[in-house]
């Protein structure tokens, strides 16, 4: 059998979405289903927006692309946003989330190399995180599905049990650059670091001079309930990745630092042709004109709740399938007594998109401006479906 024209690296769904109306996606023949999917916690304000799509269209019919090479008028207000919102001083973007995290890499490891400390270059990660699919992001994960056939990988990294301090702090050798964290574990199946890790972890830089860097390509941007995660934890990061939600739909990416930790990242460190381009940065001022203002993550929360509270009601109606729920604000998860992913899919042919997860965890990641009723009737559908479902027998 030929090769299909798009590489077959992705178990395609029959889902086939052609156009998308706020939390609702249609297929080729009209099908209509409810997002709690947002393409993996990307369409953070669903789809059609209207603030979004006026901005990505005006800036479109003024300015794309120009390169890095020249003064980005636009780059500079968005960089000086984020800056005034969060605990960074500066930021580089990107295309992805993947580069996010590669550009803090680097500025983790370049930070000591200019201090004179070369061989302060090893990340301690942490089981069954996701950072990416690059080669230095798949060096910084313990799971095999990610790692098979891809040898030889890049030194650098030293995997330990995620949540466990003890196991961390026992890592940290001479080497030791810093960590490498995901506060909330998006792909490991929506699991929440504890409060004491975080803050654990925090310590260990300040004492150690290490850098704390933070993943929050999937649970930043509101996506918690919090501008960033890193505010409901209470501890700020040294670097921080941000993609997903930050274009609302549009590709992009950021790497956010403190003006210490950012030391190293001079003329030459580091590029892209396509990061930071007007029509990027558009897209990024448009979200935040919409998420970062309390009132805004204020709603998260509270639709937050009120999904989480459905959820623990409903369980109890099917407690053959479902377990329990985790996570923050509107990044939840529901984990299975059976194969999330064949639910999964069983959802989808009821017409609701939800995105499978690790440790057999159904990821339910709505568009943030979801209101009640679109909880009632995920909750409702959910419930329906799984009433019908017929748990498949283990092979």
């Amino acid at each position: 059998m030929a090769i299909t024209p798009l590489m077959p690296v992705y178990p395609r769904s029959p889902v086939r979405p052609v156009r998308g109306e706020g939390v609702y996606l249609y297929g080729e023949q009209g099908e209509k289903y409810l997002d709690f999917a947002a393409g993996i916690a990307v369409n953070l304000l669903g789809h059609g927006h209207p603030v979004l799509t006026r901005a990505i269209q005006d800036q479109a019919a003024t300015l794309i692309h120009v390169s890095n090479l020249y003064g980005s008028p636009q780059g500079e207000a968005f960089a000086k946003r984020l800056t005034d919102l969060t605990f960074a001083d500066t930021v580089f973007f990107t295309n992805s989330g993947v580069e996010a995290v590669e550009c803090a890499i680097k500025t983790a490891r370049r930070y000591h190399h200019v201090k004179g400390n070369p061989h302060k270059h090893t990340l301690i990660t942490f089981s069954n995180a996701f950072h990416g699919r690059t080669m230095a992001t798949i060096s910084a994960t313990d799971q095999a599905k990610m790692i098979d056939g891809f040898a030889p990988l890049l030194p650098g990294f030293k995997v330990v049990a995620f949540d466990n301090l003890e196991a961390a702090l026992a890592a940290v050798d001479e080497n030791t650059a810093g960590f490498l964290v995901e506060p909330v574990q998006g792909e490991g199946g929506i699991r929440p670091a504890s409060k004491e890790f975080i803050a654990g972890l925090r310590k260990a830089c300040d004492d150690n001079d290490l850098l704390l860097v933070f993943d929050e390509v999937q649970c930043g941007v509101a996506r918690t309930g919090y501008l960033y995660a890193y505010e409901y934890y209470g501890v700020t990061p040294d670097i921080m990745a941000s993609a997903k939600g930050i274009g609302g739909g549009f590709p992009m990416g950021a790497c956010l630092a403190t003006e210490k930790a950012a030391a190293g990242m001079v003329i030459g460190t580091h590029g892209s042709t396509y990061g930071g381009n007007p029509l990027a940065m558009a897209a990024g001022q448009a979200v935040f004109d919409v998420v970062a203002n309390d009132e805004f993550l204020s709603h998260v929360r509270k639709m937050g709740e009120r999904l989480r509270s459905a959820l623990e009601q409903m369980i109890p109606n099917h407690d053959h399938l479902f377990e329990s729920v985790r996570g923050l604000g509107l990044m939840l998860g529901v984990k299975m007594k059976t194969d999330s992913r064949a639910f999964v899919n069983y959802l989808r042919t009821k017409g609701i998109l939800t995105v499978a997860a690790g440790d057999n965890v159904i990821r339910v990641l709505p568009p943030l401006n979801i209101e009640e009723g679109h909880i009632a009737e995920f909750v409702e559908g959910l419930s329906s479906a799984a009433a019908e479902y017929d748990v498949p027998e283990a092979a």
